[in-house]
């Protein structure tokens, strides 16, 4: 339903949502990048909508006061890559390039998010494809094929067609992480649950597994704090 701006201090922005399936009027700060969501069933009003928010406005700037800053990727800045916090600086060249603690990245400085997020993602997909190629070759099974995205409500994903998913921002946590959600997909090829068969499975694959998992659980939000102008 778009965008509406909630008038105060600080002025608040909502994305309006209406949905069938909604009982009565919600609202939601993501705690991925503050995101603020107002949910309205059928036969409520904009307007009413827009009243319940304005009387929950103080409860929306506490919550949004609390949440971590998102972080705009560019000369200067820092950012995580394969678990190692790394300044960003102007390059030579035609590629990014990684030197010491230092990501260079060449081009305008307007177009170093853009190049920056191309750089990640084919990191990622060489990580990832190597470390699904190799748990696969474990348990004799093949996937289809392997794709990217930017996805918030999951790391990684197998379909039943034996298609891998993965978020590209994986590269970005340390390797153990990135090999965690690998083995974990991986394992689907073969139980399509979370059985207990299932997590037997992945521990054969990654012994030691818990502790990333309980990684992605208390710091993956903050993967999506950084922000490539998309």
């Amino acid at each position: 339903m778009g965008q509406h701006l909630l008038p105060g201090n600080p002025p608040v922005e909502l994305t309006l949502r209406r949905s069938p399936r909604a009982r009565r009027i919600s609202l939601r700060v993501s705690g991925l990048d503050g995101m603020v969501t107002l949910t309205l069933p059928r036969g409520v009003s904009e307007g009413e909508a827009l009243d319940f928010a304005r009387s929950k406005g103080d409860w929306l700037r506490a919550q949004l006061q609390g949440q971590p800053g998102l972080v705009p990727v560019g000369w200067g800045g820092e950012i995580p890559v394969e678990g190692q916090i790394l300044r960003i600086a102007r390059g030579n060249g035609r590629r990014v390039m990684r030197d010491g603690g230092v990501l260079r990245v060449p081009g305008p400085e307007e177009g170093a998010a853009t190049r920056l997020q191309a750089f990640l993602k084919t990191l990622a997909r060489d990580r990832l494809a190597t470390a699904s190629d190799r748990y696969a070759a474990v348990i004799d099974r093949a996937y289809t094929r392997l794709t990217l995205r930017d996805t918030r409500s999951r790391w990684g994903s197998c379909t039943a067609q034996g298609g891998l998913m993965y978020s590209w921002r994986l590269v970005m946590a340390p390797p153990e992480v990135l090999e965690y959600v690998a083995a974990h997909e991986v394992a689907h090829l073969q139980e399509m649950n979370h059985s207990p068969a299932f997590w037997a499975l992945v521990e054969q694959l990654m012994p030691g597994y818990r502790g990333p998992r309980q990684w992605l659980r208390t710091e993956g939000a903050a993967l999506h704090r950084y922000r490539f102008g998309d």
